[in-house]
């Protein structure tokens, strides 16, 4: 029965993946928290913290995908016992990482110096600079935790980084609550106080990663490598050949939603504001489907460095079937909860309440999309087949989502309904364009 064919990869799936979903539910806390405290601080604050979050989380997510790279190659020396070889790879990752980081850490100062030139409400410009200026002095120590997340994550040890990502969650929202507001004797920042919460805390993650690394126990056998190996330019060339594929291809998935950010932002901040919030709820579901398309890489990477082609597919199949499990519950939390959630992110707004409730349409349409290309995105990254992901990804969302949001957004002046009904088509076709790859690459 199919059942029982595919039992025992549920299981691991869901034991490997559960401390991954635990740490993007913390996540997704954060973001729920950061957007209701910022909201019910001023509405203004809100729609600067839209177009910021935006277009940092393009960065994020483009260096997390660069990160990635390790994954399939840890997850080939795990499976074949090499340990010291994935303890020098996670240093070559680190380097890698920091390097990366410096470049984009560049590139968003020189869209720092020309923030007013994009259109966005002159009001929110003075809320805008400096929230953008801390977010950016983060950025490094975004890619270092990245650069020890992979490493663990391949060697399936997935609870470290799910205590790390909760220790750090937790600090981040007891330092919103002291900065936004003002408490225990604390200027109230406001917007840019959120800011400071989450560089210390992004600071903090990395700190306890490396003295986890070095004490513990169970990462004796890779310390050997890390230290006691040569640098590997090799290794280092093909981090890079993995890496920069898969950061293009999620950086420009994240584009179709930082760009539509900017579209909104000609809209209004009452857009901007209902946009943000869509968003944190929208990070309920991917964040979830972020936790299992992880648990697929590792696994996939597992059997592929065993060349066992059988159980590479039935791992990413059944990472799919867990996925639909996953969309079918999410959206309909979300689609019984449709009428108050705007009601929940802002003080009793009741434009930007009416404004998140026409957007959950598009948003629920989307879902089966989302799930569909992170699994089969996780599994060619587990099979370190990527560098066609980036084609993929460009038709997608450059070709696809955004030139349908500004039609529907503008020409057919629908709003931001318009523009998010783009969605369901970037990300439903990325979806069939990869899961068509992978089923070429595995017959």
């Amino acid at each position: 029965m199919l059942f029982d064919i595919y039992r025992q990869h549920y299981k691991a799936l869901f034991f490997l993946g559960l401390p991954i979903v635990i740490g993007q539910i913390g996540v997704i806390v954060l973001g729920f928290a950061d957007t209701l405290m910022i909201g019910h601080h001023s509405t203004l604050e809100l729609g600067a913290a839209s177009f910021v979050n935006n277009v940092f989380n393009l960065v994020i997510i483009f260096s997390t995908g660069f990160s990635y790279g390790l994954t399939p190659i840890v997850g080939g020396l795990y499976g074949t016992h090499q340990y010291a070889s994935a303890g020098q790879a996670l240093r070559c990752s680190l380097l890698a990482n920091l390097l990366v980081a410096i470049l984009l850490t560049i590139c968003m100062g020189i869209l720092y110096l020309n923030i007013e030139h994009l259109g966005q409400p002159e009001e929110l410009i003075p809320l805008i600079k400096p929230y953008y200026l801390v977010l950016l002095l983060s950025l490094v120590f975004v890619m270092l935790f990245n650069g020890f997340k992979q490493f663990t994550d391949g060697i399936t040890d997935t609870r470290t980084a799910m205590w790390i990502l909760l220790g750090g969650n937790v600090l981040n929202i007891i330092g919103n609550y002291l900065l936004i507001y003002g408490k225990l004797g604390l200027p109230e920042l406001g917007l840019l106080g959120a800011g400071i919460s989450t560089l210390f805390s992004r600071i903090m993650m990395v700190v306890v990663y490396v003295i986890v690394f070095l004490r513990s126990p169970r990462f004796t056998r890779y310390r050997v490598g890390f230290f006691r190996l040569k640098w590997s330019r090799k290794l280092f060339d093909r981090l890079n050949g993995l890496g920069w594929p898969v950061a293009f291809q999620m950086g420009m998935e994240t584009a179709s939603f930082s760009l539509s950010a900017i579209m909104i932002g000609w809209l209004g901040t009452i857009a901007l504001a209902s946009h943000q919030v869509m968003l944190a709820i929208s990070q309920f579901t991917f964040m979830m489907y972020y936790g299992m398309g992880a648990a697929v890489a590792v696994r996939v990477s597992n059997f592929k460095g065993q060349n066992d082609i059988v159980n590479v597919r039935r791992a990413a199949y059944a990472g799919f079937h867990v996925m639909l499990a996953l969309g079918i519950v999410l959206s309909s939390i979300v689609f019984c909860c449709r009428n108050y959630l705007g009601g929940w992110f802002t003080d009793n707004n009741p434009e930007v309440a009416a404004m998140v409730t026409s957007l959950i349409f598009p948003f629920l349409v989307y879902q089966f999309g989302d799930g569909l290309q992170i699994t089969f995105a996780n599994a060619l990254r587990g099979m370190a087949d990527v560098k066609p992901m980036m084609l993929i990804a460009f038709i997608a969302y450059f070709v696809i989502s955004l030139p349908v949001g500004y039609f529907c957004g503008f020409i057919m002046e629908w709003g931001a309904v318009g523009i998010w009904m783009a969605f369901p088509f970037g990300l439903t076709s990325a979806g069939l364009m990869l899961w068509l790859r992978f089923r070429k690459q595995t017959r």
